[in-house]
């Protein structure tokens, strides 16, 4: 086996492992500290006020990850932020508001290297021809980890209405152990070389506080350009509707109470399926990506908007309005609503966003090789700023209201995502013509 694709498998197995313990906390995050706020009065943590803490330090501090890594290379970044990620989940443990909330700011701190990382060392073992293939297959790999969390959240919060100390313990101290397994996976990486043209610029003449000052400099300059600019919109997008799906859908099902006699057991079946949606887009791009890449991005990305739009339609008439917040009797449009209905809705938005996060891997990685650092911590900076909005927006609107700005976004990222899409098409339709 090639060793550069043997990477790509060890990297998006790590990942599986680390995100196994964070997306399926992300999942029950707000259901979990509801439960401990029942139990001690003096416990004021608020899940979604969290993961906004999450990616507000995310966001801020994905402009000095591309210095980090100039320093320590992507190997040591994903290892150092991962352990973040550890240190994230033992908090639940000691139930604390400070400590709930210092633990969110350090995890988001080490997400940007984290993520920065990843997507350098993505691209060093990607070429042009590749970039598609390995950025469906770590993506499907990477979205495992839904899997393997919720089902066992599944199996550990059935027939319970109400989540109890012994059992919170217990599934977090599993999801921590799983995380550290991601970590030794992560730790065996080999080093490989940049592939780019000008960043070995940044390694020649520039070394220590130079060479991180450079690192910083360029991703400045990259945001600045015409097309990075609209890029960051569909980015924005996929920070909204990531944060709904991972810490809004699963909080609003649960907390409807006529969807089903237990509704809290549903919330990993709403991880499993979105987990289903992200492995099956991630697979079938994988499998495709020489096509992906002869026909170009855009009607995947098309697609996956199609989706969407379907999913934030069926939610708006299934769940009532004030679902996110707190048990509800209420009713939307559908009289009792739908598990099965909500479910299907959990799979399109997994799909979906595997069709827009594979698809911007693959123009990253492919269309910005020789600045693949600042491009991906460009990306992980505007997903995560737009993550923070929706996590401190979704503690104060309804749920159309959030819905209503998913719809919007998300057609206005589209857009902006064909229109880059169409302009490297040309751009490469011109060079071949002048090599001819």
């Amino acid at each position: 086996m090639d060793m550069k694709f043997l990477m790509i498998l060890i990297l998006g197995v790590g990942f599986m492992f680390v995100f196994t313990a964070f997306q399926t906390m992300c999942n029950i995050e707000k259901t979990i500290l509801y439960s401990i706020s029942q139990e001690d009065e003096n416990f004021k943590g608020e899940g979604y006020t969290s993961l906004a803490i999450i990616y507000l330090f995310f966001s801020l501090s994905n402009w000095l990850a591309p210095s980090f890594i100039s320093f320590t290379g992507p190997r040591v970044a994903m290892v150092v932020g991962a352990l973040t990620y550890t240190a994230f989940m033992i908090t639940f443990m000691f139930p604390s508001t400070v400590l709930l909330y210092v633990g969110s700011a350090v995890l988001g701190l080490g997400a940007s290297i984290t993520w920065t990382g990843q997507g350098t060392y993505l691209a060093r073992c990607s070429e042009s021809s590749t970039i598609s293939r390995n950025s469906g297959v770590f993506w499907a790999l990477l979205q495992c980890s839904m899997f393997i969390g919720n089902l066992f959240v599944y199996y550990q919060f059935q027939d319970k209405t109400h989540i109890d100390k012994e059992t919170r313990n217990l599934v977090i101290g599993v999801l921590t152990l799983i995380a550290i397994l991601g970590i030794v996976f992560l730790a065996a990486l080999r080093f490989m070389a940049d592939n780019a043209e000008h960043d070995n610029e940044l390694e020649q003449k520039h070394t220590g506080c130079g060479q991180a000052m450079y690192a910083l400099k360029s991703a400045g300059q990259l945001f600045c350009t015409k097309k990075m600019l609209l890029l960051s919109l569909a980015f924005f997008y996929t920070g909204l509707e990531l944060s709904f799906f991972s810490g809004v859908l699963g909080s609003a099902i649960g907390f409807t109470t006529k969807i089903a006699e237990t509704p809290k057991e549903i919330v990993g079946l709403v991880g499993i399926c979105i987990g289903a949606g992200e492995v099956f887009g991630g697979g079938l791009f994988g499998i495709l990506g020489n096509k992906t890449t002869r026909y170009g991005r855009d009607p995947i990305v098309i697609a996956g908007y199609v989706m969407h739009m379907a999913a934030f339609f069926m939610t708006f008439i299934n769940l009532p309005n004030n679902a996110p917040f707190e048990d509800t009797s209420e009713i939307s449009y559908l009289d009792p609503p739908s598990a099965p209905i909500a479910l299907i809705c959990a799979f399109l938005l997994g799909l979906g966003d595997a069709c827009f996060n594979t698809q911007i891997y693959s123009m990253l990685g492919g269309e910005y090789v020789n600045n693949a650092v600042g491009a991906f911590a460009l990306f992980k900076f505007t997903q995560s700023v737009a993550a923070a909005i929706s996590f401190f927006y979704s503690s104060h609107f309804g749920l159309y209201v959030q819905l209503g700005i998913l719809v919007v976004t998300g057609t206005i990222g589209t857009i902006a995502f064909v229109i880059v899409e169409w302009s490297f098409k040309r751009q490469h339709r011109e060079q071949e013509a002048l090599e001819k």
